[in-house]
């Protein structure tokens, strides 16, 4: 169970004035769920999934995962407790091959037949791709795939996606929708939430979590939570009510 309590983070604009991203904040994520978390654009989506990987630091409240206190901990001991993260815009590492990249995500020693079998998971062929180096001569989708593949990999009780449909070809992304059910049904124990605005990824979600001007707005089963994003001329009218 991932708790947030009375989460706030604040950053220092221009003129070194305080500016609260997000405020206050509370949250409960129940184990095996599916949560997608959307809103309007600077809402604090981002935000909340840097804060819950540990990338940023809150200013306020805390977090608590399976009942341990995690706010102080660094990015390196929330992902022993179990916790995975996969960029919006991933990292590129000279130097290290994509098998490796797989290898060292899995924490043991993982065949290449396992390592081609994530990367089949995320739609790249395995035989072109598992000796390439993770670095500037993969595009920003592939790049993405593979990250996607190393959270895989991983196998952790929850899993943290900001906008993984950003720079994936259609073909690409109806595999990830796939990968996500998969994932979803294949454990009792694993929670994903996913940061998106794409309506197929919020159509499969158990639960959607509406954030805007950083406080949670709407929070339910995607069943009552869906139609209202999505009346009339869709998200739109929706979100601008919000702000």
């Amino acid at each position: 169970m991932l708790q947030l309590e009375n989460l706030s983070f604040q950053v220092a604009d221009e003129s070194d004035t305080r500016k609260e991203i997000i405020r206050n904040l509370n949250l409960t994520i129940d184990n095996h769920r599916f949560i997608v978390i959307t809103g309007p654009n600077g809402g604090g989506k981002s935000t909340l999934a840097k804060l819950i990987m540990g990338i940023e630091k809150p200013t306020g409240g805390r977090i608590l995962f399976n009942g341990q206190d995690i706010t102080e901990m660094s990015i390196t001991q929330r992902a022993r407790c179990g916790i995975s993260f996969a960029f919006q815009q991933p990292v590129r590492f000279k130097g290290i091959k994509v098998r490796d990249l797989i290898t060292l995500s899995a924490g043991d020693n993982l065949s290449t037949a396992g390592a081609c079998e994530y990367l089949s998971r995320v739609g790249l062929c395995a035989r072109d791709y598992i000796g390439r180096d993770v670095d500037a001569s993969l595009s920003g989708g592939e790049l993405k795939r593979i990250e996607i593949a190393t959270v895989l990999a991983r196998n952790t009780p929850l899993s943290v996606f900001d906008e993984p449909e950003a720079g994936i070809d259609l073909w690409s992304f109806n595999s990830l929708i796939k990968v996500f059910e998969e994932l979803h049904d294949a454990d009792d124990r694993r929670s994903l939430i996913i940061i998106s605005h794409q309506e197929r990824i919020l159509n499969i979600a158990d639960e959607i979590v509406v954030i805007s001007g950083g406080q949670v707005k709407a929070q339910g089963r995607r069943e009552n939570i869906l139609p209202e994003l999505l009346q009339d001329t869709g998200s739109c009218r929706f979100y601008q009510e919000m702000q």
